[in-house]
């Protein structure tokens, strides 16, 4: 059998053995998901057994999954959630993780283009990580969830502008103009998403709903489709326009039958974590430079520091997020979920080797300390409680609001 044969049975193989293993240990430890996939990633990949190399189609599907997952990740925000003084509680507090970034980027980085994009991966929350265990943790619809959400939101959507105007390179300046220029566009979208009814939408989804057009959930990918290929053709990080569409989808399907609505999300559901995020992970396990981390003792003594550095930058502006009236026990689980990150993480160091900035095994270590967060922290996060159920007051609102939030919550 053939190295690219292996690759296409591996691959789903780890992907089904994943959940299974995840469900057996669960029982005693609740490790996210994405623990198993990336450890068996590494176990197929170079580092371990070598079945599986790290091939530049690997590498394309990976970067699908990454989309997709911000996709979800955005989808997962009710823009409207983003005014108001939960917003701008939220973006103030990711001002101070930026601030404390920049401290810690030029103390661990060896010059400052390093410690700038060491600071941008440090401001990161892995949103579409958390947000299933928030889920299934009950959570999702509570106040503290809210808090949550709303800081997990800022922490994907301002890293992501921050490494666009990184990008810009030389022109800062130009960068920027850019990047205005994508918001101005984004915006406008969803300015017309808003106006008036979408009667013919409406139609379109109900009619091809359960038949082979599926026209909603392939409406949804053009839009996917349509603000990734805006946001490459203007210099800005893919990542931004997937996260962006994600949010514009739910707007453009708000307002339709609530049992539909259900439909369409489970379907995209099934397109981003039965298929493609599962690569990503994967894929991320397989391309892990494990042996030229532990081959490296500074670069391997760096992972606790990292690890203590994303819960100090994300953490304790976390720890705030919840306002006042906020227990002890929500004020640590806010700041652990917070804290816990790693797509982004990713995403970052792969562009800083890309162009030199970051070597293999600095961000290696912060790869590595960002596993440890999502290891760790979700699970500290959650030690001592037990799954509780939204309020229906709370719940009914959110209905009623918006009939997306429903299948977050049956």
């Amino acid at each position: 059998m053939t190295s690219s044969e292996l690759t296409t049975l591996l691959i789903p193989l780890v992907a089904v053995v994943a959940p299974l293993l995840a469900a057996l240990v669960r029982r005693a430890l609740v490790i996210p998901l994405v623990v198993f996939e990336i450890g068996l990633g590494m176990l197929i990949g170079p580092a371990g057994l070598g079945w599986v190399a790290d091939t530049e189609f690997l590498g394309t599907v990976s970067q699908f999954g990454l989309a997709a997952l911000f996709f979800m990740a955005g989808n997962e925000i009710d823009p409207g959630t983003l005014r108001g003084t939960p917003g701008r509680r939220a973006l103030g507090w990711w001002g101070v993780s930026a601030l404390l970034a920049l401290g810690a980027g030029f103390g661990l980085g060896p010059d400052p283009a390093a410690a700038v994009l060491i600071a941008v991966a440090l401001t990161g929350t892995a949103l579409g990580t958390i947000m299933p265990i928030l889920r299934d943790a009950g959570l999702s619809g509570t106040r503290l969830g809210g808090a949550i959400t709303t800081a997990g939101a800022i922490g994907e959507f301002a890293p992501l502008v921050a490494i666009s105007v990184f990008l810009s390179g030389k022109q800062p300046l130009a960068g920027t103009l850019v990047l205005v220029v994508f918001v101005a566009v984004a915006g406008a979208a969803f300015w017309l998403a808003r106006r008036g009814p979408r009667h013919w939408l409406r139609r379109m989804v109900s009619v091809t709903l359960h038949t082979s057009g599926q026209f909603a959930v392939r409406f949804v990918l053009l839009l996917l489709a349509a603000l990734v290929a805006l946001a490459i053709a203007l210099g800005v990080d893919f990542l931004l326009g997937a996260f962006t569409a994600g949010m514009l989808a739910r707007v453009v399907l708000q307002g339709g039958d609530p049992e539909e609505l259900r439909v369409i999300e489970a379907k995209l559901d099934s397109v981003a974590f039965g298929f493609l995020v599962p690569v990503f992970f994967i894929a991320t396990g397989v391309s892990f430079p494990l042996a030229e981390l532990f081959g490296d003792p500074a670069a391997l003594a760096l992972v606790p520091v990292f690890t203590v550095v994303m819960l100090g930058v994300r953490g304790v502006p976390g720890w705030f997020a919840g306002g006042r009236g906020t227990t002890l026990s929500d004020r640590r689980t806010a700041a652990l979920f917070t804290a816990t990150t790693l797509p982004l993480v990713i995403a970052v160091t792969s562009i800083g080797a890309d162009h030199g900035v970051l070597d293999s095994q600095l961000a290696a270590a912060m790869v590595g300390a960002a596993m440890l967060t999502v290891l760790l922290f979700p699970m500290l996060a959650l030690l001592g409680r037990t799954p509780e159920a939204a309020p229906e007051t709370v719940v009914a609102a959110k209905r009623d609001e918006d009939p997306f939030v429903q299948g977050a919550h049956e």
